[in-house]
C-alpha cells in the first residue's frame, strides 16, 4: 500500500513502521489479534485508573475505633488483620484521615466524589458516542486516555501539595469522568468493526475480562504503594493509562479499511460467514489496486454517523439501556464500596487492614471474569441475549443475600460467596455492554452503516452509568444506617434489571419455540 493511501486511511504510525521494516503486511487474523490486545490493555487501564478511590477510602476516612496490629493473616503481608481498639497488643493508628474527608460527613463526601465522577462520565458518554462515530476513533481514544491519566494523577497530587479543600478533589474527579467517557464507546466500536456477529458473545465475553483485570490490577497497584502515601495510589494508575494512550496512538487500527481490509459489518460481508484470511487478503489487494487508481477517501474518518434519536429507535436499545441502569448500579456499588465494606466488617471475628481489604476485593472481579465468559458463551449457544442477562440478574439476588448473611463466618466462606456474587453480577453487565451493544450497533435496520456502533454503545452504557453514579451515592448514605440497607437496595436493583427485559425474554422464548416446532415439522415431513 502506498504512503499516500496510508495517510488517507489513517494507518497507525507504529503499524506503518513495522510494515516498512517487514516489507509486507500482516494477515487479517494477525490484525484481529492486535486489535483485541490493544483494546484489552486500553480498557484495562481505564478501569485500573478508577479503582484508587475505593482503595484509599478507609485511609481518607478511617474508623477511629479500629487500629492496625502487627499480626499477619493468613499469608504474609497480603492479608493483615485488624482488631478493635482497646484489646491487647494494639498499636496506635498511623493515620487520622485526610481533611476534608475525615469529619462526621466524610463518608457522604466520599460518596459525592464518586457520584461527581460517574455523573460526568454518564453525561459525557452520550456526547462521546456521537463523536466516536464522527471522529477518528484512534485519536479520540488516545486523547481520552492521556487526559484521564493526567487528571487521575492530579487527584493524587493533592496529597503532595497538601490540599485540603473539597472542591479541588471534586473538580479533578469530574474532569477525569469526562475523559473516561471516551473509552467504552470507542473500544466496543473498534471490536464491532473488526468482528462479525458469529461467536461475538464468546469473543467479547473473553475480551471483556479487561474490566475485571483492570479492577484487579488497579486495586493491586493502588494497595502496593499505599504505604508511601495515598497520593501514589492515584499517580501509578494514572501513569499506566497515560502510557496506554500512547500505545493506542501507535498501534490501533480503528477500522479494517484503515489497513486495507473490508469491514465484516458491510452488507456484502454479512451475506456469508466471515471470509478466511486468504480470501480477505485477495479482497484487500483488489481494494488497494482500486485505491491507487482513484484514491477515494473512505475509512475511519469519512463514514457518516447516526443521531441519538435514530439510534434509540433501534429495537432493543431502550430495554437493554434501562436494564443496564440497574445492573451497573449493583456492579459499581461493589466496585467502589467493597474494599470499604470489607475493612469495616468482621470476618471470622477479626477486622482487615485497608491494604488487605483492597487485595481481597479483587476476588469479586475474578468471579466477574468467569461470569462474563459464561454469559457470552451461553447467549451464543441459546441465541438469546436477553434471556441470559435476565437469568443472571435473578441469580445474583440469592448470591448477594448469601454473601451478606454468611460472608462473615470465615475468610474461605467469604471468598467463595464473593466470587459467586461477582460471577452473577458482572456476567449480564459484561454481556450487555459488549455483545448486545455491538449487535444492536450493527442492527439490520441500519442497512450496513456500522457508524452507529459507538452511538448505540454510548446510549446503553451512558444510561447504565447514571445507575452506576446513583448506586455509590445511595450507598454513602445508606451505609450510615447499616449495611443491610445497602444489600436490600442491591437486590431490588438486580430484580428490577431482570424485570425490564421480560418482554424481550418472552420474544426470544417464542422465537426459540417456533424454531423448534419448525424443525420438528421438517423432520416429520422428511
Amino acid at each position: 500500500m502506498s504512503r499516500g493511501v496510508d495517510t488517507i486511511r489513517g494507518s497507525p504510525p507504529g503499524i506503518s513502521l513495522i510494515r516498512s521494516i517487514r516489507g509486507r503486511d500482516w494477515s487479517l487474523k494477525t490484525y484481529r489479534y492486535v486489535v483485541l490486545f490493544v483494546t484489552f490493555v486500553a480498557y484495562t487501564a481505564y478501569h485500573a485508573s478508577r479503582k484508587p478511590s475505593s482503595i484509599v477510602k478507609s485511609v481518607l476516612d478511617p474508623d477511629p475505633t479500629r487500629n492496625l496490629v502487627v499480626n499477619q493473616w493468613p499469608m504474609g503481608d497480603v492479608f493483615v488483620k485488624r482488631e478493635l481498639a482497646g484489646s491487647g497488643n494494639v498499636s496506635r493508628s498511623r493515620s487520622k484521615g485526610w481533611e476534608p474527608f475525615n469529619g462526621v460527613d466524610g463518608t457522604s463526601k466520599l460518596g459525592e466524589i464518586d457520584v461527581a465522577f460517574l455523573a460526568c462520565y454518564s453525561m459525557g458518554m452520550y456526547v462521546a458516542g456521537h463523536l466516536g462515530d464522527t471522529l477518528d476513533l484512534r485519536l479520540f481514544l488516545t486523547t481520552g486516555m492521556v487526559g484521564s491519566g493526567i487528571f487521575v494523577a492530579l487527584f493524587g497530587m493533592g496529597y503532595f501539595w497538601n490540599v485540603h479543600v473539597f472542591w479541588f478533589y471534586l473538580v479533578m474527579q469530574m474532569v477525569a469522568g469526562l475523559f473516561q467517557s471516551t473509552g467504552w464507546p470507542s473500544v466496543v466500536a473498534v471490536i464491532g468493526n473488526w468482528f462479525g456477529k458469529r461467536k461475538r458473545g464468546l469473543i467479547m465475553g473473553i475480551w471483556n475480562a479487561h474490566t475485571s483485570v483492570g479492577n484487579i490490577s488497579g486495586s493491586l497497584m493502588a494497595a502496593s504503594v499505599l504505604q508511601y502515601g495515598w497520593g501514589w495510589s492515584f499517580i501509578v494508575p494514572g501513569a499506566f493509562i497515560f502510557l496506554g494512550g500512547i500505545m493506542v496512538y501507535l498501534f490501533l487500527p480503528a477500522y479494517p479499511e484503515d489497513v486495507g481490509f473490508p469491514c465484516p459489518n458491510d452488507a456484502a460481508a454479512n451475506s456469508a460467514d466471515v471470509p478466511r484470511d486468504e480470501e480477505a487478503q485477495i479482497q484487500k489487494e483488489a481494494i488497494t489496486e482500486a485505491e491507487e487508481k482513484t484514491v477515494p477517501q473512505v475509512g475511519s474518518v469519512t463514514r457518516k454517523s447516526v443521531g441519538l434519536l435514530e439510534a434509540c429507535l433501534i429495537p432493543g436499545v431502550i430495554p437493554f439501556a434501562l436494564c443496564l441502569f440497574f445492573s451497573k448500579l449493583v456492579a459499581y456499588t461493589f466496585l467502589y464500596w467493597l474494599p470499604f465494606y470489607l475493612s469495616q466488617t468482621a470476618i471470622g471475628g477479626e477486622y482487615m487492614s485497608v491494604k488487605s481489604a483492597g487485595n481481597l476485593s479483587t476476588l469479586f472481579d475474578v468471579g466477574g471474569i468467569f461470569g462474563g465468559i459464561l454469559a457470552g458463551y451461553t447467549s451464543d449457544k441459546l441465541r438469546a441475549r436477553a434471556t441470559t442477562a435476565a437469568s443472571f440478574m435473578y441469580a445474583a439476588i440469592p448470591a448477594m443475600l448469601l454473601y451478606r448473611l454468611y460472608g462473615s463466618i470465615s475468610q474461605t466462606v467469604n471468598i467463595i460467596l464473593m466470587m459467586t456474587a461477582g460471577l452473577f453480577v458482572n456476567g449480564p453487565y459484561a454481556l450487555i455492554t459488549t455483545a448486545v451493544s455491538a449487535d444492536l450497533g450493527t442492527h439490520s435496520s441500519l442497512k450496513g452503516d456500522s457508524r452507529a456502533l459507538a452511538t448505540v454503545t454510548a446510549i446503553i452504557d451512558g444510561t447504565g452509568s447514571i445507575g452506576a453514579a446513583l448506586g455509590p451515592l445511595l450507598t454513602g448514605f445508606l451505609s450510615t444506617k447499616g449495611w443491610d440497607a445497602v444489600f436490600v437496595m442491591l437486590m431490588v436493583g438486580a430484580f428490577t434489571a431482570g424485570l425490564l427485559l421480560s418482554r424481550l425474554v418472552i420474544t426470544e422464548l417464542s422465537e426459540r419455540t417456533q424454531r423448534r416446532t419448525s424443525s420438528l415439522g421438517q423432520q416429520s415431513l422428511g
